[in-house]
């Protein structure tokens, strides 16, 4: 057991901050393309869209829905599926767009990660190779 000088066991906090230490660069890159595609106020939008109306969109309802130009959209979902935070279903000559639950599951737990501050489970021991950024969601 370490104490820290206000009689705390710290142990946890210090395997938990070594293990964030390891975290290799693969995971890292995968990670830091998750926090750019959420730097855009649009995209953070869209994936709020998705997930509130829980179901598959297509770009005309996400362009009522957000007041955003068709263009605007499409360049937006796509970045957004190219780090995986959504997929797309094409039919026909429609294009059906979801939130990836995968994904989102990792990404707080990878903000934790990032942070120095594990969980207590990481969701993202199968799911990292399924969300990374190389186009296989």
């Amino acid at each position: 057991m370490i104490v820290d000088a206000m009689g705390v066991d710290t142990t946890e906090f210090i395997e938990y901050r070594q293990w964030s230490m390891n975290m290799s660069r693969d995971d890292a890159t995968t990670w830091a393309g998750w926090f750019k595609a959420l730097g855009d106020p649009t995209r953070v939008l869209i994936l709020h869209l998705l997930v509130t109306e829980a179901r598959p969109m297509n770009v005309g309802e996400i362009v009522a829905a957000l007041d955003v130009g068709q263009s605007t959209v499409s360049h937006h979902l796509q970045i957004l599926g190219e780090t995986c935070f959504v997929l797309v279903e094409r039919t026909g000559t429609s294009s059906w767009w979801r939130i990836n639950d995968r994904c989102l599951a990792c990404f707080p737990s990878a903000a934790e990660l990032i942070m120095g501050r594990l969980p207590l489970t990481v969701p993202w021991d199968d799911t990292v190779a399924a969300c990374a950024s190389d186009g296989a969601c």
